[in-house]
């Protein structure tokens, strides 16, 4: 394909806005997919993509477009929604030449979008604005129209109305990208040099990891000698190829094109999103954003069974050959046995991970409940980053603690922004700005700690707005924080799966929610059993789960008092030497049910 006739571009869209629908509308009019292989978000090639309707694994494809008289190579990168995934979507978006910003008409523009749409213009990127679901008798077309005017400034002809449901304004949609989005541009000329942006990868059993790519510069074909540059490692291209949608093997990938390269590399930490490809003897300068990703939150994953310890090794390495964000270590609890320490990008890649280690490799787990990074100092002035609430240091071992706290943005109806102001004093954010958006939309811009915004956050945002509440959130920077660790004692002994480190605002409150929540769960032992919360130095609440009763006199007819005492004396000694010595065992659903919010 010539290179003046490829087109390289990006769907920026919030979640269930229509992206993979619009997707499949253009992979049939283009016939990139047979009719009877057709089916929906035929792009969403995982079952828990199907099953929630969202992007989780960007997924690049190839289509042709004919426009007068000539053929043209569209490239789409379909990029997923979440702004647990931000990083992976600028590597994306520095792959393509443009973007279509696509905005639900029954909806309009949310605060996610806005996140990747100023991703997209510090890129430089041409932006196509279109609506979507402009056949649905709810759409406001006219009132998000001046929404997306007064945002990116264009011009309301300017704006495509499409559905992906019927096909409406596709064919024209195509055409505009053929006729608005700029052709590849290639910095240098040396035929033997190379630069490829890897922006995604894949694991494959038989093949290892395969690397979803962009070539900047040079050319790549099968068998060609190439290098990773941060990671130095060396491999041999074992095929090459693009997308339609499935991988379709090519001779060779050109300049300005977008496809795979297999590596036959089978160990983790190799190969990074951002990291770019090239000749080892034939070396250019790397392509510019590539950074380490780092996790942002952290939960401790337990085998139900312990036998099945290595198989939840071998799982998350698995993983971790296709999702490199993903990190664990080894730990060990009195309680629950060995299990991981996992750090994560957000809450919902933490969901998505543990539940396809549940599918994908039939596990049974125990999941903590998700923490954040502390800056620890303690009273010698020693600075420690402590991942674990039950690492945390006591009451009074600590000199300063820092926590990250975030600079986010809602956008929702004017009318339920009193709730909103409410929901953000409780979470302790701190309102920077109020402006409104449009005729009927209403910003705020705030300042959170992170700690807060994993407090069921989201899912209150959704219910205090009626579900038109839409959040964005980016770092922020590191703060002082009044937080204490809360510890949960069961028949004395602590529980560290239950540790928590909460503020000192709240510690006497989610002290007697814990407390509460664990005494409906736990089972009835053969003896008394205290469950009590600690922090601060001392004990906040407090609730006793009583003991199975035997009736020991049941036996005994007639005779005297003293035999019936004789055996309740028995029977006391023996509750009070099982209290003293008996091991307390806490059920894995009694876990699962207090990790749950």
């Amino acid at each position: 394909m010539v290179l003046n006739n490829i087109r390289n571009f990006s769907i920026i869209a919030h979640i269930d806005h229509g992206k993979s629908t619009l997707a499949d509308r253009m992979l049939e009019i283009t016939n990139t997919v047979e009719t009877r292989k057709m089916k929906e978000q035929i792009l969403d090639q995982m079952e828990l993509e199907r099953e929630r309707g969202i992007t989780i694994k960007m997924q690049p494809v190839r289509m042709e477009h004919e426009k007068d008289g000539e053929t043209y190579e569209l490239n789409l990168i379909d990029t997923p929604g979440h702004i647990d995934f931000s990083y992976e979507v600028s590597r994306a978006l520095h792959a393509v030449e443009g973007s279509i910003l696509l905005v639900d008409a029954t909806q309009g523009i949310q605060a996610q979008t806005l996140t990747t749409l100023n991703m997209a213009r510090e890129l430089g990127l041409v932006i196509i604005p279109i609506l979507s679901k402009v056949d649905s008798p709810l759409a406001r077309v006219k009132e998000v129209k001046e929404e997306i005017v007064e945002l990116i400034k264009c011009d309301p002809s300017d704006i495509l109305a499409t559905s992906g449901k019927t096909g409406e304004g596709v064919r024209e949609l195509l055409d505009t990208i053929v006729a608005k989005i700029p052709t590849p541009k290639v910095e240098y000329t040396d035929t033997q040099g190379l630069r490829a942006l890897i922006f995604d990868f894949a694991y494959s059993s038989h093949r290892g990891i395969i690397v979803y790519v962009r070539i900047f510069d040079g050319m790549v074909k099968k068998g060609d000698p190439l290098r990773f540059i941060q990671s130095k490692e060396t491999f041999q291209a074992l095929e090459v190829g693009t997308f339609s949608p499935g991988e379709t093997p090519k001779a060779e990938l050109l300049s300005g094109s977008i496809g795979y390269i297999v590596t036959g590399i089978k160990k983790p930490g190799v190969v990074g999103v951002g990291d770019t490809i090239e000749r080892p003897k034939h070396e250019l300068p790397a392509l510019s954003g590539y950074k380490e990703v780092h996790p942002v939150v952290w939960a401790s994953i337990f085998p139900e069974d312990a036998d099945d310890f290595t198989a939840l090794r071998q799982a998350l390495e698995r993983l971790r050959l296709s999702d490199a964000s993903i990190s664990f270590e080894e730990e060990s609890s009195g309680t629950l046995g060995r299990g991981f320490r996992c750090g994560f990008l957000g809450m919902l890649h933490l969901e998505i991970i543990t539940e396809r280690l549940k599918r994908e490799f039939d596990l049974e787990l125990v999941i903590t409940l998700p923490s954040i990074t502390y800056e620890v100092t303690d009273m010698k002035g020693k600075i420690e980053t402590v991942y674990s609430p039950a690492l945390f240091p006591d009451h009074g071992q600590t000199k300063r603690v820092q926590e990250p706290w975030i600079d986010g943005k809602i956008i929702i109806p004017p009318e339920y922004t009193g709730q909103i102001m409410q929901l953000l004093y409780e979470h302790e954010a701190e309102v920077f700005d109020t402006e409104l958006f449009g005729e009927n939309r209403t910003a705020i811009t705030f300042f959170m700690p992170l700690r807060e915004l994993m407090r069921n956050f989201f899912d209150e945002l959704k219910s205090a707005s009626s579900g038109y509440g839409s959040l964005s959130y980016d770092f922020f920077e590191y703060r002082d924080a009044d937080v204490a660790r809360l510890d949960i004692l069961v028949a004395d002994e602590v529980v560290p799966a239950f540790a928590r480190v909460v503020s000192r605002r709240r510690v006497e409150e989610e002290a007697k929610k814990a407390v509460e929540k664990l005494h409906e769960v736990m089972p009835r032992h053969m003896f008394v059993m205290k469950i009590q919360a600690k922090a601060l130095g001392r004990i906040l609440s407090s609730k006793t789960v009583k003991a199975f009763r035997k009736d020991v006199t049941a036996k005994l007819y007639g005779g005297d008092i003293t035999r019936k005492r004789k055996l309740l004396e028995k029977q006391k000694k023996g509750k009070k030497k099982m209290r003293s010595q008996g091991r307390v065992n806490i059920p894995p659903e009694a876990f699962i049910k207090m990790m749950k919010s």
